[in-house]
This record gives structure tokens, sequence and C-alpha cells, in this order.
């Protein structure tokens, strides 16, 4: 933790302390898994500030940290540090939450917005982040493959997301990176199409995206199956798909722009002749959240960096027919993407 604090002051000219309140910020400078406190960091003092309730914990998980009960005010907290000028979650923090941490200043003290400040570290992931990701997705394939084996005609889109989401919780998972999509036939062209009682009928194609989390980092894959008898139009939407994705993914390395990487995949599905039907970006990057910065996006000129972790999942989308989209996960590693993800991506179908 402490070089990633050291990373923090090394770029932040102007501040001299941050207040930390959201649980991924809080967890990525502390490792204390939990939302109910604050951090207060110096570059010479590390306060971690909660209540009697998650004492031992905090002890436990954030051992280079003073630990202070929040029953004792933020004002004394405060008024124990030097320093003018504290960056604060301006992205975070509510109206009256800002009111409350100025009243508690001390004389000489003043909040600046530094939500920017405190975010950028994270978006270079260290060697033991990425293993934790990729040990998290190596979790999704898994749950993937076990899933495969139960999908059929007749059963709900509730069904399988269930059974993705207790596979990858009895397996370590802690919880899920967002909620499960599972969308067959005419709902496959929602791409946030979440599992509903709608039951999987012969001739579907069914998109699952899903993710967990695990050791604290998220996972976030796609495949797109067919069940039972498959039309011409499914075949060819699924290989435009395939091929910009492909493509994509052997064009990310590091120095280029997240805008070109996007602009590749994007272009393969305008030529195809579905340009209208890709309406999201590419990808984004994933983390401690699922959703984290830089994006492969038309409007991000970010330049891709060793360390980035970037999702690569274009789709076609067509309404009252359906979808595809399929998703891996890469680290960018000497240069180069290293694909996460190992799931099969030829045409399946069941």
């Amino acid at each position: 933790m402490e070089s990633r604090i050291n990373r923090l002051f090394d770029n932040s000219e102007g501040y001299d302390a941050f207040f930390i309140s959201s649980y991924p910020n809080i967890f990525y400078y502390s490792g204390f898994e939990s939302d109910d406190g604050f951090l207060l960091i110096t570059r010479e003092r590390h306060i971690l500030i909660t209540d009697s309730r998650y004492t031992v914990q905090a002890k436990e998980q954030a051992p280079d940290y003073e630990i202070v009960d929040i029953a004792s005010g933020l004002k004394s907290v405060f008024a124990g540090i030097d320093g003018g000028v504290i960056g604060f979650e301006d992205s975070h923090i509510t109206v009256s939450g800002y009111e409350h941490i100025k009243a508690a200043l001390a004389d000489g003290q003043s909040l600046k917005p530094a939500q920017t400040v405190i975010n950028a570290p994270r978006l270079i992931k260290d060697k033991e982040e990425i293993k934790k990701i990729a040990e998290a997705e190596r979790l999704g394939d898994e749950a993937f493959s076990h899933v495969l084996n139960m999908i059929k005609p007749g059963i709900t889109e509730n069904e399988v997301a269930l059974e993705l989401e207790f596979f990858m919780k009895k397996n370590g998972a802690s919880a899920l990176s967002f909620d499960t999509i599972a969308a067959s036939g005419v709902r496959g062209a929602m791409p946030h199409g979440r599992a509903s009682e709608k039951v999987i009928e012969n001739g579907d194609l069914l998109t699952l995206d899903f993710g967990c989390v695990l050791n604290g980092y998220c996972s976030d894959m796609t495949r797109t199956v067919a069940v039972g008898n498959i039309s011409d139009w499914q075949k060819e939407v699924y290989n435009v798909v395939l091929k910009a994705q492909t493509e994509a993914l052997g064009a990310i390395v590091a120095g280029k722009k997240c805008s070109e990487i996007d602009a590749i995949a994007r272009d393969i599905i305008k030529d195809a002749g579905y340009g209208e039907n890709f309406g999201h970006a590419l990808g984004h990057s994933v983390g401690i959240e699922i959703h984290e910065e830089p994006r492969l996006s038309p409007k991000c000129d970010d330049i891709i960096e060793n360390g980035h972790i970037l999702t690569v999942e274009p789709g076609i989308y067509i309404e009252n027919r359906g979808g595809v989209r399929i998703e891996d996960l890469v680290a960018v590693s000497d240069g180069r993407a290293v694909n996460l993800t190992h799931s099969d991506k030829r045409f399946i179908i069941l």
C-alpha cells in the first residue's frame, strides 16, 4: 500500500492530504474491505476512521494504518494533521457530506476536488492486481464451461443466470461484478438485457455477459451461443462480430490511442452493413470496479499503456431479431495484449 500512496503524492502537486470516502479507493489504498469508514492520508500519517464494529477487521486488513474510532469526531482527526489543502472525492461525496467534512476542518485547512488525482494510480495495474483479475476471469471461464451443459430449449434465462452465479459463488467469488445478462431470441437485441423468465427456444441465440468479484477484483466476459437450429443471418452476424473482435484484439499495443482500437472493430462492423447496430463503446477498463478508465471508445484518445486492463466487446443488435456480443478481457504487458479469457469463441451450437 505504501507504494500506492507514494504514487498518489508524487503526482499531486498542490495537495497536502487526501480524504478518501469511496469503497474502491478505501480498499485500493488501505486493503480495508468496507465502505463504513474514511481514510485521511498525508505523507507522514495514514489514518483509517471507522466505528467499533470494524475495529478488529481494520487492524487485520490495514495494518499500516492508525485506526481511529469515528466516535471521537472528525474535527479531532483533522486537528491532528499538518497541511492545509485536503483533496476529496468530489464525484462520490454528497453535498451534505461535503458540508459535514468542511465543518470539521481545522483553521487554515481547506477542501479541494481531487477525484481524478485519487483515481489516477488505479489506471495502471501492478502485477499482483493483474494476477487477481486473471484469477477472477479464470473462474468466469469455468462457470461458462459448466453452464453449457444445462442450456437447452425449455429452460429460462433466469435458470441459466442463477446457475452461473451459484457456480461462481460456490467456487470462491464474494460477489457478482454486475447483474448477469442472459438475453435470448429477440431479447438479444438489448445489450443490457438482464436475465428474465423468458423461455429459451429452439433457434435462439443466447448472449451471456457475466462476471464475479474474487479477492476484491472483478472479471467480465461475454459469449453468445446458439440453441438448436440456426439461420444464415445468425451465422453471418456472429462471424462479423468475431472478426471485429479478433482484429481489435490483435491491434492492442502500448502507445496506440484507445479510439484507434475502437475504430478497427467499428469499421469492420460498418463495412458489413451493421454500423447502426453497434451503438456502445468497444470496451472499458476493469479492476476493483467493473467500469474503470480508460475506455475503448471513439471519444477516448488516452494512450494505451502497460498495466491497462481492457475489455474488447463488439456487438451487433437487431431489433425484433436478436443480437451477438463477444467479449474478452486483456492485460497490456510488455507492450502487447495478453488475453485473460480462454473460453472458446467458435460458434457454439447446443
